[in-house]
């Protein structure tokens, strides 16, 4: 985990504690942990961990990629909007002698937190190995590659690059993704038809190349 392009929402939401913390937002994953554990004693840390594992967009102005800000209605002035409490790198409301300015850039702008992408679309394929019939159900981006999605197989099985990836017979293109190979998304067909999508998944059959030396 943390080095792939591409996430999905479930794999934000499992790093969902102050020792673990992920978020999302405006289309980007942000592995904090760090930053908590600088702050960690820090009231103002308090925010973030109550919104570990989700996507915080709403906190942000996706045109400049920085804090939301409002008219306060009692000063006239404008003012962060942060209705889940002030966070680290937010300035108070007020002039205030102990608000420490030296941090460098607000960890929302920083892009040594980011680690990924959020995928704009999931999809959930069976993977098939003919060899030992071993299916998985597994959850990809539809953004990845096949040499991706084969990454993320890599833990169900360590051999998973001494197979020959098919689909409906044919070998799989793994520098493309699965639209790239001419399989595409019918969640919307199903969707339309009131049918169950978990039922009629894309199936990838593995066969096995007996050549370990790739594994």
């Amino acid at each position: 985990m943390g080095n792939q392009r591409y996430y999905t929402d479930n794999e934000v939401r499992q790093h969902n504690t102050p020792k673990d913390i992920w978020v999302s937002f405006l289309g980007k994953v942000y592995d904090l942990t760090p930053l908590i554990e600088e702050y960690a004693n820090d009231p103002l840390s308090r925010p973030i961990i109550a919104n570990a594992g989700y996507d915080i967009s709403h906190w942000f102005d996706a045109k400049t990629n920085d804090i939301r800000m409002h008219i306060d209605p009692e000063t006239g002035c404008s003012m962060p909007y942060t209705p889940h409490g002030r966070f680290i790198h937010v300035p108070p409301p007020s002039p205030r002698t102990d608000w420490a300015t030296d941090y460098g850039r607000p960890w929302w702008l920083d892009q040594k937190y980011c680690i990924g992408k959020l995928s704009e679309k999931t999809r959930w394929i069976h993977i098939i190995n003919t060899l030992t019939l071993q299916e998985e159900k597994v959850e990809v981006c539809a953004e990845e590659t096949l040499d991706e999605i084969l990454n993320r197989y890599m833990k169900y099985n360590s051999h998973a690059k001494s197979y020959t990836w098919k689909y409906d017979g044919q070998i799989l293109n793994m520098t493309e993704t699965l639209a790239g190979n001419g399989i595409s998304d019918e969640d919307e067909q199903f969707y339309n038809l009131r049918m169950r999508d978990d039922e009629f998944l894309v199936a990838i059959h593995l066969y096995f190349n007996d050549d370990l030396t790739e594994a």
